[in-house]
């Protein structure tokens, strides 16, 4: 990426220059992520647990912990934040290295990754900057290979609360641009899917329960606006996953 002001700034003090802590300070602070990020791991992760994966922009390393929980062992992790990765050590979470996005990949040999993780990542790029990360992790999936994508969606009646949440975001995404971007840059499919609560207790089942029917009526709205029934994706982020 490449880089200037704004990012240097904010990146030197990502952890810290927040309204509420990124960071917990023990591995027990993660339980309110674990069913999003257990969820996530067992849709759309590959299904061989010895898989080699890689998570670009890992943060503390809240994902990788929960993947290796369920058995993934040939994960790693890389962050580009001092802040994000002093908290990784001082949570315990193994196997992750501070390094910027395209300078790993740059040294990642050809087709030496079953999957990569873009968790929060490829809106912080500009279009540019994201044509040539998505060309980047080609070059390094095996054939078959997925890229895992979360993003601000940028079809959600409230994606802008995503999008405008952070001030280094650059672009926002739907499942047409995501579709647009990837079948135009030679990739086989993108497949995209809602990011709605996880269920793990009474409160989310209600809060699930209320999403379902709240996405009833915003369906119903946008088919009466457009004449269309194509809406299926109206979280404010959206997973995505994308197939070399």
């Amino acid at each position: 990426m490449t880089g200037n002001r704004f990012r240097e700034r904010i990146y030197a003090n990502y952890t810290a220059a927040t309204c509420a802590p990124l960071a917990p300070d023990t591995l027990d602070g993660l339980a309110p992520r674990e069913a999003h990020l257990t969820r996530l791991v067992r849709d759309h992760f590959p299904a061989d647990r010895a898989a080699r994966i890689l998570e670009l922009g890992c943060g503390h390393g809240a994902l990788l912990h929960f993947a290796r929980k369920l058995g993934y062992s040939n994960i790693e992790g890389v962050d580009g934040s001092p802040a994000q990765i002093a908290a990784a050590r001082r949570l315990g979470i193994g196997g992750i290295r501070e390094g910027q996005l395209m300078a790993a990949l740059a040294a990642a040999p050809d087709a030496s990754y079953d999957a990569v993780i873009l968790f929060d990542v490829l809106e912080h790029l500009t279009r540019d900057e994201v044509i040539d990360a998505i060309d980047a992790i080609a070059r390094v999936l095996k054939k078959g290979g997925r890229l895992i994508l979360h993003v601000p969606n940028g079809a959600s009646p409230f994606g802008t609360l995503m999008i405008y949440s952070d001030f280094t975001h650059e672009v926002a995404f739907t499942p047409e641009s995501l579709a647009q971007l990837f079948l135009a840059s030679g990739w086989t499919r993108v497949d995209c899917f809602e990011d709605p609560p996880a269920v793990h207790g009474p409160a989310s089942f209600v809060r699930a329960a209320l999403w379902r029917a709240i996405r009833a009526c915003l369906r119903f709205y946008l088919a009466v606006e457009t004449g269309s029934r194509r809406h299926d994706v109206l979280t404010q982020n959206l997973f995505a996953v994308a197939v070399k």
